[in-house]
C-alpha cells in the first residue's frame, strides 16, 4: 500500500490566496438550517423528529476554476496550441497524464521574481541525478509555498519563463506544477519588468509556451518540500467542466511503502 501525502490547499475563505477581486466566497449552511429545509419538504415534520434535531449542513461556494489547487488546461493560456491546433480545455486533457511518475525540483533559494532558465532546471536536475522522460510530472518547491496565506503569497516564488516551460515540454513532459500562485513569475516583478522594458513578450511567457507545445501546469500546491526528489506517482485528476480553462484537482503523492 502506497504512502499519500496531499499537496492541495483547502479551499478557504478570508486567507491571502489569489487577488482580492478573485478570491472564494464559502456560505455555511448548519444542521439546524437543514432541518428547516427538510421541514418543508416534509409537512408536518418536526425538528425533534430527527435525530438529535439535525438536518443536512451544506455549503454554497462562489468560486473560480483557478481558485484553489487547480491544473490549467492549454484553453487558459491561448486559444490555439502546438503551433495552431485548437487548444485543450480541461474536460479533453487525457487521463493518462494525470497518474505518472514525479520528479520534485527545489528552487526555494531563487530570489522572488527570478524567471527560471532551461539551464537552472539542468542545473537541478543534475543535482538531483534524474533523467526526465516523457509524461514525467514536474514539480517546483519555490518560496511561494510556504508563504500560502500570508499577505505576501502572490510576490513571492520564482516563476518559470518561455525558454525553461518548452524545455520540459520537449522531454515530453505534459505536466508541471508549481507551489506558488502562478507558473509565471509573480506579476508585481513582471510589472516592474515591463514598465523599464517595455518589451510585452515577459508578459505570461510560461503559460504562452503552450502555443507552441501543449501542456498543463498545477498552481498552488502544498507540502512539496515533504516529498523526495523522485520516486514517487502523482495524480492530479481535475473535475471535468465542460469547456472549462481550469478544474480544481485533490492533488496527491503516492509514495512506496
Amino acid at each position: 500500500m502506497p504512502r499519500l501525502i496531499d499537496l492541495s490547499v483547502a479551499l478557504k475563505e478570508g486567507i491571502a490566496s489569489d487577488p482580492p477581486h478573485m478570491l472564494p466566497q464559502i456560505d455555511y449552511a448548519g444542521h439546524d438550517k437543514g432541518a428547516e429545509e427538510f421541514m418543508m419538504l416534509f409537512p408536518g415534520l418536526r425538528a425533534e423528529d430527527l435525530p438529535g434535531a439535525a438536518g443536512a449542513a451544506i455549503e454554497t461556494v462562489r468560486i473560480t476554476t483557478h481558485n484553489g489547487t487547480h491544473l490549467d488546461a492549454p484553453w487558459h493560456f491561448h486559444p490555439t496550441m502546438d503551433g495552431g491546433a485548437r487548444a485543450i480545455t480541461i474536460d479533453e486533457v487525457p487521463l493518462e497524464w494525470c497518474f505518472a511518475d514525479a520528479v520534485k525540483l527545489d528552487f526555494r533559494d531563487m530570489p522572488d521574481g527570478h524567471v527560471c532558465t532551461a539551464n537552472d532546471i539542468r542545473a537541478e536536475l543534475d543535482r538531483i541525478g534524474y533523467r526526465l522522460k516523457p509524461f514525467d510530472i514536474v514539480l517546483m518547491n519555490t518560496a511561494a509555498g510556504a508563504a500560502y496565506g500570508h499577505p505576501d503569497f502572490l510576490s513571492r516564488g520564482c516563476g518559470f519563463g518561455r525558454e525553461a516551460t518548452l524545455f520540459l515540454a520537449e522531454q515530453g513532459v505534459k505536466i508541471t506544477g508549481t507551489d506558488a500562485w502562478s507558473w509565471d513569475a509573480p506579476f508585481g516583478h513582471t510589472r516592474a519588468r515591463f514598465e523599464r522594458d517595455g518589451d510585452p513578450s515577459i508578459i505570461w511567457e510560461g503559460h504562452k509556451a503552450g502555443m507552441e507545445r501543449g501542456y498543463c501546469h498545477i498552481e498552488k500546491l502544498t507540502n512539496l518540500e515533504t516529498l523526495p526528489d523522485y520516486g514517487f506517482k502523482l495524480s492530479c485528476f481535475p473535475v471535468k467542466i465542460e469547456g472549462a480553462s481550469a478544474g480544481w484537482v485533490r492533488a496527491v503523492a503516492h509514495l512506496p511503502d
